[in-house]
């Protein structure tokens, strides 16, 4: 029996990177490139982030001006998350595998799906810095016209983000009110009668369009529902990356992720921390820093609760998935252990193989850490 594993224990894992694959949405879409050394979780991955550069006049001298120094900057991603799923097969089902390469277990697609889940929840969830939005807030978007995707592009274009390698996701609701609108659809204006074949968007507003059924929904804070809040006596200056707020009466919360943005100022922001108000006054913590100066005493208004869809730069959010170590494999005991990358989105598995009475574990393990490293190339499309 343990020959018969060690030979099929190749096509199972790529089998599971494959499936893998196809079902983690956000992993596909974001940038991967931080994915290859060997590591435990706990671990941090260091990802550098550019720096603005100026461009100067040129003036002739007998001495080459002194280069500035250039501050590269960095975020740390923590390899936090790391999660399992096993499966059972009897001897029998094993012994079909290694005979009928088309026999796929389904509990191994279950254990694959499991997992899918849990790396795209987690990209999904860190939304929560993202301050750019558009669209209503408990109105899914593409009701009756593209205006939310114009403006997702818009802003995009406001917040300095590449034209090239943008992605959106969408609920399956926002999706079919896309597919039902002509701009989306027809072959006449898209040039392809793809969409009404197949039912994908694809590339439309130089915009990559995905469904997931892994979009969240924020939950706002109680600061949301009811009530006026202002900024506090004294005026918020711009750079401020905190602001003092009050409300009119009771105690109403602030959430990590509510949007916020003030009277008379364009921008909006994104709560970084929760927070509970009160009528004298609390500083709030915010993201980016403000653009401008907010006077005393302006009108704060709160975003209400929302489906989370997002426009977004593959560079928005970082993904480091590392492989873990096969380490020390024990065949007398009927241990064995695999990892396999995808060279084509850098996911990577192990799977491990132990032995019981009259069957084998499956059991698939995954390690990664994720981030949102640029907020400033991120929308969200609220719905």
């Amino acid at each position: 029996m343990a020959n018969a594993v060690s030979d099929i224990m190749p096509k199972i894992l790529a089998r599971g990177l494959l499936a893998l694959r196809e079902q983690a949405i956000l992993p596909r879409l974001v940038n991967a490139d931080y994915s290859n050394d060997a590591a435990r979780k706990g671990d941090t991955v260091d990802v550098p982030l550019p720096s603005a550069i100026a461009a100067t006049d040129v003036a002739p001298s007998a001495t080459a001006p002194q280069a500035g120094d250039t501050a590269i900057s960095k975020v740390q991603i923590p390899l936090s998350n790391w999660k399992k799923a096993g499966f059972f097969m009897t001897d029998k089902e094993v012994m079909e595998i290694d005979r009928n390469e088309s026999f796929v277990p389904m509990q191994m697609s279950e254990a694959i799906r499991a997992l899918a889940n849990a790396v795209n929840a987690s990209v999904h969830a860190e939304y929560r810095g993202i301050y750019g939005l558009v669209g209503t807030a408990g109105a899914t978007p593409f009701a009756g016209d593209v205006t939310d995707a114009t403006a997702a592009r818009k802003l995009l274009n406001k917040q300095l983000a590449p034209r090239g390698d943008r992605r959106a996701v969408l609920d399956y609701d926002a999706e079919a009110n896309a597919l039902a609108l002509s701009p989306f659809s027809d072959a006449e204006k898209v040039g392809s009668a793809t969409v009404k074949i197949e039912g994908e968007i694809g590339r439309k507003f130089g915009i990559d369009w995905f469904a997931d059924d892994g979009v969240l929904t924020h939950a706002a804070g109680s600061a949301s529902d009811s009530g006026s809040y202002t900024i506090s006596a004294a005026a918020a200056s711009a750079g401020a990356t905190s602001v003092t707020l009050k409300s009119d009466t009771g105690s109403p919360e602030l959430k990590s992720g509510d949007i916020v943005s003030f009277a008379g100022h364009g921008q909006t922001y994104a709560v970084a921390a929760d927070a509970p108000l009160d009528t004298v006054g609390v500083p709030v913590t915010i993201g980016p820093a403000l653009k401008s100066d907010v006077a005393a005493d302006a009108a704060v208004t709160v975003t209400q609760s929302h489906v989370v869809n997002m426009a977004f730069h593959r560079d928005a959010f970082a993904l480091a998935m590392r492989p873990l170590s096969a380490g020390t494999q024990d065949l007398s005991l009927g241990n064995q252990i695999l990892s396999m990358t995808d060279a084509e989105t850098g996911i990577s598995l192990r799977l491990e193989i132990s032995r019981q009475y009259k069957q084998t574990v499956w059991e698939f393990d995954v390690l990664w850490g994720v981030k949102l490293v640029r907020p400033e190339l991120a929308v969200r499309i609220a719905g």
